[in-house]
């Protein structure tokens, strides 16, 4: 029988099959062996032990589509991070740090600023056009009055999706207009916690057919992935177009005169505030590089 693995805690892997419901299974020794371990997001094929009681063994894991190192999952299509346009103010240092952590591991981000309901529509227009020009999708939504929900919902449409932003952003809120009302009653996934009980290990959700949610934790840093800080340059997409147009070659944009990243900062072409998150990054990079 094949299934996805929706949660592990404690040497227990919880397998939703989609026919079924969702089993209890331990992992046959010999992925131990093989210094394998299931991750939540895999494809497993399952022997049933028992059928009254929902347990069984994972026997194999299927050929992964890709491993994500931070959270720690498998077959990830797309990584959904929600801040708040307000209440609390965004870190955009942060959610910066999130799309470039995502883009090195190869999985596209779809930003959805929540609680528009706060907003003007000059605050809006602003971050669209700061993180349109980063390659992402961006979504505006209020869970106060239900609005962008139903495109949230054609986003995560048949893919497995990453869940994550800080806390206090409506997550949980957000969540819970996604699941439908009778998830609980079809295999006991239960509804996503409020307030105070945050999410405290990754675990993946069904919406609807062979459409996932992996709820991560709420997180306040992001370490940044093994990257040469030459490297940096290439994980902002806005500044692709000027590759190769500076007077040096190989300009990472810091220091050298002449350089069109910066000239399109000034002229207001780039966000400045996403060329702020760059330099940040990069002197980060390069002072890790030292110890």
């Amino acid at each position: 029988m094949q299934g996805k693995i929706i949660k592990g805690i404690a040497g227990f892997y919880y397998v939703h099959v989609e026919t079924s419901g969702i089993y209890e299974c331990k992992a046959k020794g010999i992925f131990r062996n093989k210094k394998i371990k299931p991750l939540v997001g895999d494809n497993v094929l399952i022997d049933v032990i028992s059928e009254e009681e929902m347990t069984g063994n994972i026997t194999e894991i299927l050929p992964r589509k890709n491993e994500l190192i931070r959270p720690s999952s498998a077959n990830i299509d797309q990584a959904l991070v929600i801040f708040a346009i307000k209440t609390p103010e965004p870190n955009f240092n942060l959610l910066d740090r999130f799309i470039l952590m995502m883009d090195y591991q190869s999985v596209p981000t779809v930003i959805a600023f929540n609680k528009t309901d706060l907003a003007g529509e000059e605050e809006i227009e602003k971050l669209k056009h700061i993180y349109e020009g980063c390659g992402c999708k961006v979504i505006f939504v209020s869970t106060y009055n239900n609005e962008g929900v139903d495109e949230i919902r054609n986003v995560l449409k048949g893919k497995t999706t990453i869940l994550a932003g800080p806390s206090g952003v409506g997550k949980s809120s957000l969540t819970n207009l996604i699941l439908p009302n009778d998830v609980s009653e079809t295999g006991g996934v239960s509804r996503i916690g409020r307030g105070r009980h945050t999410t405290r290990h990754s675990e993946i959700f069904n919406v609807c057919e062979s459409t996932y949610i992996c709820d991560t934790p709420g997180f306040t840093s992001l370490i940044l992935p093994e990257l040469e800080k030459e490297d940096l340059r290439f994980y902002f997409e806005e500044f692709t177009p000027f590759e190769g147009t500076c007077r040096f070659n190989g300009c990472v944009h810091i220091n050298e005169p002449d350089c069109k990243v910066k000239e399109a900062v000034e002229s207001g072409t780039i966000s400045i505030r996403r060329y702020q998150s760059y330099t940040e990054i990069y002197e980060e990079l390069k002072n890790q590089k030292k110890y």
